[in-house]
């Protein structure tokens, strides 16, 4: 067409510049400019059309003055856009067609004379904007102009200029992701690379420089570009560039494969490897990359000997990662053995040498011996980044399993490149957490499957490792995680994984240090349990790996500082066991430090001599105290005392026995030097500040450090015999703390803490107290006297009127603060109090205390120093704060001691001697003020406070306690991310506003306030939900309240708490689904615990009890302490029973079909296991009321969990009381299409016959009963039905002859002959394999109603056998655990003492809908495959489809066709209903569906606009699919799935038999692996975009329409074809609309 229009155009003018002048005027259009471009491509071919010298220059003024200029405007224009300007396709058609103009004007023209001009300008124009913003459109008209003359260029005369462009062009491509770069790489790079050598080498070595990592997706557009210049085929290769003989090029091909940001990035970088790959599966395409570092092998290389063999491993390598692109891990787990298959064909097994004459190459290179890398094993690296990199974290886990797993199966040889990948990517890899989680069917808290390939993978690895190359590859993987912030269960495996390395010397101070660094991640955790275990993991490593010659006592020491011993490192625990040993066995090996450690002393070898020297150094006064002494750092006084009781400890393994007296001399040998600074300290008054109160702080630390944990803590000796010796020097002590506090002598800002100091020593000697047997006349006790009178003393001081001075108002924080932890102490401890009732000057004088008086800020003094000043303005409102918190200590305590006195009465009433305790709505009026002024973790106190406050004033000032109510829930509420100080916080707010007095009241009253209790109650509850624990400390309280008074069976107990039985109620029924993250977290806790004293941190760290578990435990228990005679008790759990029951209701009526473990199953299953549990306590009058309640819920539609109590519960009912047996009966009287299925509840209660029937003498009349029932559901229509009523047949007949029922005589051949042939049937059926199954079922088999009743198999063994999710499993040992309440007696016992405990579950599950409980078959050969894959059904559908086409097709009127599509993979409506509908239109036989109730859905019919009634349709599950592709292939249908496989056939070159079935895969997932090896061929559509798939109906409409398209052809219908064709063309623009 287009030769045509050019001779038309010169036909009619003979002049071809007329022409050409006549085409430069006019507007502008894409068909204008086309038309020259035709016209000058005509000209150009027809040389022998002589224009003469007219024609060169009418070309060179055409492209200077009319194509240049047009495309300059072209590109501008976009930037100013009008509405006239011409759209973006328009614009792409007329540069493309201008741009191709001007190549031809430039040969036209002669010479290169124009193409070198033309490229001078556009080049000076590209470096004059380059790729700036606003300019862009200048810059890409200069790109154009540069690819189209570009070409015409000649290498050899302009070689400069098209260096200098190919320069321009590399740096703009290399510049951004812009539209000029993509322009210079796409079209500029390739026309300039057609001119040769000397560019390709410009390009090549611009390509080879250095540049930043984030380049490699710009690099590689560039390489793809000039892929055909750069990787020649071998006819062509002359003596340029050879990309694949530079390592730097395929550096780049690996980043690309592996970081790639985009699918294109990663396109491109396959590209590349493919296309060398088969330029070097060519003849003599033999290459080699170099250099070589060390003798390893090149990143790529060729040799014609070994050409299968690489053909192969290139192959499935491209293959797999072509595979990860889809991120779909049933698609890419069948391919992950073909990457075992890569590292076989890497290895050599032989001597192998890539000679020169194979390789092509000058140089010569040493023969690889067997056993090492053939192929470079970054190549294999690049697979696993590929996986780590994806976003489905499932992918990203089956990746660093395969890569942990390599060394389990495969001895790979040594290579830097692995060290380095472990360190690197895989770590990154192994810091997300949800990789940790449990492999399905795995029990919690037995481990993480990762963690243990984790650890065995490091431990092999580390064993493999060169010796030289230990330390150092330690020391980088123990660096790396400290380059992070890691969650919890990483860091705790990671340190496990590094624990479990046998033992090397590996680490020197280097290590030490960075396993210190790592101490210091793992605090920001807030798992504590977690965050102790992997400390103590962390401190085994260092023991296995330190090379100890090169690490001194003071590195040990300081490194063990790092630990914290609450959470790890606790005296008496196996890790403090196995420190002890470890010092003893390299006590004499330890190196000597090069410096004096922190605290001075130059260690020697000996531990002992060590610790001596410790103390001494320690205990020495610093020479740099000066006049300002602030307070020594804690650290080192915890630092000494570890060493001290350390070496004690060692010194103790050193005798076989135990001997006190040497155990003794040893704490005396260490701290001889402290005692005695201790015995001077109350006489020697010129002692150093700074000496005695580093003194005090090793006194304090010790005291702390020394208390023994784990299981042999009462067996321990140093702790008495350092308290004996601290007793010793209890009298100094005490004096010169008195002296400190009552003498005046702290005033400064600093001295504060000094203060806090000496309090701390008081009270650990106020501790001492019971421990040594001291009584009244002690040490402790003659100092509290004066320093009482002492401290009321100097707060009674007035200033006078003047303003108060720093000393004086330090003095008053001081001794507020005494007073405070005195009045602590005599609370704690009574005997501590004066023998007289009466009150004395101190409960006098904090009584009349004006609550809440702000600490004034002192004025600074003429002689205070600058520093002084500064440092008593800093922080003054805390201080404030401090004193306020103080006071109120002290009026909890006198509320607390004197809450019995009652307010003086109205009228002429004598002043109250107390007025803190005798006005207590003042009191609580100065608490409220109180809550607003301190900070929120300071209202402890007056949380206190409000306890013994808010009881006494309920019933007369309610709205004063409401504001209390409230105002306290707010700070509470702002307290809730605070972790240290929330719980006593909370712990304190229960304790007021659910005192057992206050609730009482509320209920007596039910005023504002009880409603308020019941709104706070609720806010609780929902808190818990997102801070689990809070419930826990709620329940505690309320049920210990109530169960108290309960113990003692007083009249009107639980009266109280009927009224707030929604409390218990939620108990019973409380337990949140958590996230995943949620999940994992209590996993792993699970997992520690599991160690037991193995590890520390469970015998350091206090167990809490805060697991959701425990809030239902504590409820169990405190309704298992109820007595049944008791007639509150019985009231109470009568009220309850019924609120459950009703709950039940509410849960079945809110849903009626809900799915397993959902929240809905777990509520349910909740409800019945406490109706189990109060059971005991039911009478006959009481179940008379709930009993049809009962029967009601065995009529629901119930998971089998449920069916299982609900069952167990009505044995119990009529086993105890026989007279419900009627209504019993009354059960099996419905209807048939009534009952359903869930008769099914009531035949397994009868399979249990036995066991009701038991206290009943007369059992004949009821065994007729029953079995008539029995056969008559025998004869149901439905099989479960059928197979229910068999099993309780078998329990009756048995019973009947036992007990020689008569008049069943005539039944007995029928039920005899019955029970034979279903326990005789012959073949593999369901049937037979259902009737053995059923009978083997624990419900059946094993479980006694009676005798199993107990805690254990409600909570535990019945949740475990019905396949509940274990979190609803409580194990037995958390309720003995449980000691907050009393042992309760409620059950026969805590533990299953029957064969139950020990069965597994099975695979029977009692059903309430459907009859196909038929056997599941999950062929072995595919669960290594794909794990997620449910198991495939035998039975399939029961008509013969076939003929259900025919007659389908003939009452439609239509000829059936031999195509079938199987869509049952598919769930969306949506593809559905257009699959429908294409398959109508073109005629398929049928359409195959998973469900044919999707039809009636309203988005499937909005797409199939009816088709569905014209054509036939048929259900086959996708369970079934396997047997139905099967019978398929038997009547002849070649199967063929629409998926992208290995050996995929393309739809274009795939001829389709007439007897076609075409099955679909799922929109996400595809076709399963199971499903793939039952296809004939795989047929995939050819793509030439990016985006890796279409829409599953776009692609079954496609090959419909193929299959359509061949079988016309075949039939010779081309008339047909087109009318199909314009027929599904209306179609589709049809559904547009």
């Amino acid at each position: 067409m287009e030769w045509v229009l050019a001779e038309a155009l010169l036909a009619q003018s003979r002049d071809p510049r007329v022409l050409l002048e006549t085409l430069c005027r006019g507007e502008t259009s894409a068909e204008r400019v086309e038309t020259l471009r035709f016209l000058l491509q005509r000209l150009e071919d027809e040389a022998a059309r002589d224009g003469g010298d007219a024609l060169p220059e009418a070309a060179r003024e055409v492209a200077s003055g009319y194509l240049v200029p047009l495309m300059r405007d072209l590109r501008a224009r976009p930037a100013g856009a009008t509405d006239c300007d011409p759209p973006a396709p328009h614009r792409r058609r007329l540069w493309t067609a201008a741009g191709a103009a001007l190549r031809s004007c430039a040969r036209l023209a002669g010479g290169s004379q124009l193409a070198t001009t033309l490229a001078e300008e556009a080049l000076r124009d590209l470096l004059a904007v380059g790729p700036a913003p606003g300019l862009e459109g200048s810059a890409e008209a200069a790109v154009e102009v540069l690819a189209a003359v570009g070409p015409c260029l000649r290498p050899r005369e302009d070689g400069q200029l098209l260096e200098r462009v190919a320069q321009a062009a590399l740096s703009l491509a290399l510049a951004g992701d812009g539209e000029v770069a993509a322009l210079a790489a796409g079209r500029l790079l390739p026309a300039l690379g057609q001119s040769g050598g000397a560019v390709l080498r410009t390009v090549w070595g611009g390509l080879l420089a250095p540049s930043e990592p984030g380049r490699v997706g710009l690099r590689l557009q560039v390489l793809s570009a000039l892929a055909e210049q750069l990787l020649p085929e071998p006819d062509e290769r002359q003596s340029g560039t050879d990309a694949r003989r530079c390592a730097r090029f395929w550096q780049t091909v690996q980043a690309g494969l592996a970081f790639g940001e985009d699918a294109l990035t990663r396109k491109r970088a396959r590209y590349l490897l493919q296309r060398a790959v088969e330029v070097s599966a060519e003849p003599g395409a033999n290459c080699i990359c170099g250099p070589q570092e060390g003798n390893g092998p090149s990143l790529f290389w060729w040799s014609e000997k070994r050409k299968d063999e690489l053909l192969k491993f290139w192959e499935n390598y491209i293959l797999i990662l072509e595979t990860l692109e889809g991120n779909q891990i049933h698609v890419i787990k069948p391919v992950l053995p073909k990457l075992n298959n890569l590292f076989e064909y890497s290895v050599s097994e032989e001597n192998v040498r890539p000679k020169q004459q194979d390789a092509g190459l000058q140089g010569q290179h040493e023969m690889l011996p067997a056993g090492q890398w053939l192929l470079h094993p970054s190549w294999h690296l690049c697979i696993y980044k590929r996986m780590f990199e994806s976003e489905n974290k499932i992918l990203t886990k089956e990746g660093v399993i395969h890569f942990l797993e390599l060394y389990e199966t495969k001895m790979l040889p040594f290579s830097p490149d692995f060290s380095e990948f472990i360190i690197g990517p895989l770590m990154d890899a192994l810091s997300e957490s949800s990789l940790y989680s449990r492999s399905p069917g795995q029990l919690m808290g037995s481990g993480s499957p990762l963690g243990l390939k984790l650890q065995r993978f490091l431990v092999t690895y580390v064993s493999l490792l060169p010796e030289e190359l230990k330390s150092s590859f330690l020391l980088k993987f123990i660096q790396k995680m400290t380059s992070r912030h890691w969650c919890a269960v990483p860091i705790l495996f990671l340190s496990k994984a590094l624990a479990s390395i046998p033992r090397c010397r590996a680490l020197g101070p280097e290590g030490l240090l960075a396993l210190r660094d790592v101490l210091q991640c793992t605090m920001a955790t807030h798992q504590i349990l977690l965050r102790g275990a992997a400390q103590g993991y962390l401190l085994q490593t260092a023991m296995n790996l330190l090379d100890v010659e090169k690490v001194s006592l003071s590195d040990i020491s300081t490194f063990l500082l790092s630990l914290r011993q609450e959470e790890s490192l606790g005296r008496g625990t196996s890790l403090w066991t196995e420190l002890c040993e470890w010092l003893r066995a390299n006590e004499s090996c330890f190196g000597r430090s090069s410096a004096c450690s922190p605290i001075g002393p130059q260690e020697t070898c000996s531990l002992n001599a060590y610790v001596k020297n410790l103390v001494e150094e320690y205990v020495k006064p610093p020479a740099w105290e000066g006049e300002t002494c602030w307070m020594p750092d804690w650290a080192e006084a915890r630092l000494v005392a570890l060493m001290v009781l350390l070496a004690v400890d060692v010194e103790g393994m050193k005798t076989q026995y135990s001997e006190k007296r040497r155990t003794q001399n040893v704490l005396r040998m260490f701290l001889d030097p402290l005692l005695d600074a201790l015995g001077k300290l109350g006489t020697n008054a010129y002692m150093p500040v700074l000496k005695a109160d580093r003194c005090l702080q090793l006194l304090v630390t010790l005291l702390h450090v020394c208390a023994p944990k784990g299981p042999h803590a009462q067996d321990d000796e140093v702790s008495p015999l350092l308290q004996d010796l601290v007793a010793a020097e209890a009298e100094s002590i005490s004096q010169f703390v008195l002296r400190r506090l009552a003498m005046s002598e702290l005033s400064t800002v600093s001295d504060l803490d000094r203060g806090h100091l000496y309090l701390q020593v008081f009270t650990e000697l106020t501790g001492l107290h019971r421990e040594v047997g001291w009584k009244r006349g002690s040490p402790i006790w003659r100092v509290i006297s004066p320093l009482k009178t002492a401290c009321i003393r100097h707060l009674q001081d007035t200033d006078s009127g003047q303003e108060p001075t720093l000393e004086r108002q330090v003095q008053r924080v001081v001794s507020m603060a005494a007073l405070a932890t005195v009045c602590k102490a005599m609370d704690q401890k009574p005997e501590l109090q004066p023998d007289s009732p009466d009150a004395g000057p101190m409960e006098r004088f904090l009584a009349s205390l004006p609550l809440n008086q702000t600490l004034q800020k002192p004025c600074p003094e003429e002689q205070s120093s600058e520093s002084e000043e500064s440092s008593s303005s800093r922080g003054w409102g805390r201080i404030a704060a401090q004193y306020v918190h103080d006071q109120w200590v002290c009026i909890s305590f006198l509320l607390n001691k004197y809450h019995t006195l009652l307010p003086p009465a109205e009228g002429g009433a004598p002043e109250p001697v107390l007025p803190a305790v005798q006005v207590p709505e003042r009191t609580l009026r100065s608490a409220l003020d109180a809550l607003t002024v301190l900070p929120s973790d300071q209202v402890l106190p007056v949380f206190h406070c409000m306890r013994l406050l808010v009881p006494q004033l309920l019933a007369s000032s309610e709205s004063i306690c409401i504001e209390a109510f409230n105002m306290a829930w707010k700070v509470l509420c702002s307290l809730s991310n605070t972790q240290l100080i929330f719980w006593s916080n909370l712990k304190a707010f229960v304790q007021f506003v659910f005192d057992a007095k206050v609730l009482t009241i509320a209920a007596k009253v039910k005023g504002q306030a009880y409603f308020k209790i019941k709104e706070i109650m609720y806010k609780m509850i929902e808190m818990s939900a997102i801070k689990t624990g809070v419930f826990n400390t709620l329940i505690t309280h309320c049920c210990l309240s109530w169960v108290v008074p309960a113990s003692n069976v007083s009249p009107g107990s639980l009266s109280t708490a009927k009224h707030y039985s929604e409390l218990v109620l939620e108990a019973c029924v409380f337990g949140t689904v958590f996230r995943r993250d949620q999940r994992l977290i209590q996993d792993v806790q699970t997992f520690i615990e599991n160690l037991g004293h193995d590890c520390a941190a469970n015998d350091v760290i206090e167990n809490t009890q805060r697991e959701d578990h425990y809030v239902r435990i504590c409820a169990v228990k405190f309704l298992c302490l109820l007595d049944g005679s008791n007639m509150s008790h019985k009231l109470f759990t009568e009220d309850l029973a019924v609120k459950l029951l009703d709950k039940d209701e509410l849960v079945s009526t809110s849903r009626t079909r809900y799915y397993v473990n959902s929240q809905q199953h777990r509520v349910k299953n909740r409800v019945w296991q406490v109706l189990l549990v109060l059971f005991p306590r039911f009478d006959q009058n009481f179940l008379n009321r709930i009993i049809d309640k009962i029967f009601q819920a065995g009529f629901s539609n119930n998971q089998a969990s449920i069916k299982y109590y609900i069952e167990w519960v009505i044995i119990l009912i009529l086993h105890k009381f026989p007279q419900f047996l009627p209504k019993f009966w009354d059960c099996f009287s419905y209807g048939e299409e009534h009952l359903k299925t869930s008769i099914c509840t009531f035949l397994s209660v009868l399979s249990h016959f036995d066991i009701i029937t038991q206290n009943i003498p007369e059992k004949k009349a009821l065994l007729k009963r029953a079995l008539g029932v029995v056969l008559r559901w025998g004869l149901s229509h439905n099989f479960s039905v059928r197979l229910y009523a068999l099993v309780a047949l078998k329990k009756i007949w048995a019973m009947c002859k036992t007990w020689q029922v008569d008049d069943v005589d005539a039944m007995m051949p029928v039920i005899e002959s019955s029970l034979s042939q279903v326990e005789n049937m012959h073949g593999a059926g369901n049937a037979k394999k259902n009737w053995q199954r059923i009978q083997d079922h624990f419900f059946f088999a094993t479980f006694h109603p009676l005798e199993d009743y107990c805690l254990e198999t409600i909570f535990h063994i019945l949740p475990r056998l019905s396949g509940l999710v274990e979190d609803e499993w409580i194990a037995i040992d958390k309720f003995t655990r449980f000691t907050d309440l009393p042992p309760a007696a409620g059950l026969q016992g805590y533990l299953c003492q029957t064969r139950l405990r020990e069965l597994r579950p099975g695979d029977w599950a009692q059903q309430d809908v459907g009859s196909n409980s038929g056997e599941t078959d999950n062929p072995s050969e595919w669960t290594d495959v794909q794990k997620k894959l449910i198991p495939w059904k035998n039975n399939i559908p029961e008509l013969d489809l076939e003929l259900v086409f025919r007659d389908r097709a003939s009452k439609l009127g239509k000829s059936t066709g031999g195509l079938i599509v199987v869509a049952s993979l598919i769930d969306k409506p949506t593809n559905l209903g257009g699959l429908c509908r294409t398959c109508e239109v073109f005629g398929a036989s049928v359409l195959v569906v998973g469900n044919l109730q999707c039809v009636h859905d309203k988005q499937f019919q909005h797409l199939s606009v009816s088709a569905e009634q014209w054509l036939p349709l048929v259900e086959v599950k996708p369970p079934q699919l396997m047997d139905y592709l099967q019978q398929k292939k038997a009547q002849g249908y070649t199967v063929i799935g629409v998926e992208q496989t290995a050996r995929s056939a393309d739809l274009t070159q795939y001829c389709f038999p007439e007897k076609s079935l075409l099955l679909l895969g799922n929109e996400r997932e595809g076709i399963p692996a199971n499903l793939i090896q039952q296809l004939d061929v795989c047929v995939e559509i050819p793509q030439q975009g990016i985006v890796r798939s279409l829409n599953v109906h776009v692609s079954g409409a496609l090959l419909v329409w193929e299959y359509t398209r061949q079988q016309l052809h075949r039939q010779g219908a081309p008339r047909r074809e087109a009318q199909l064709f314009r027929r599904s063309a209306a179609g589709a623009v049809d559904m547009s609309f």
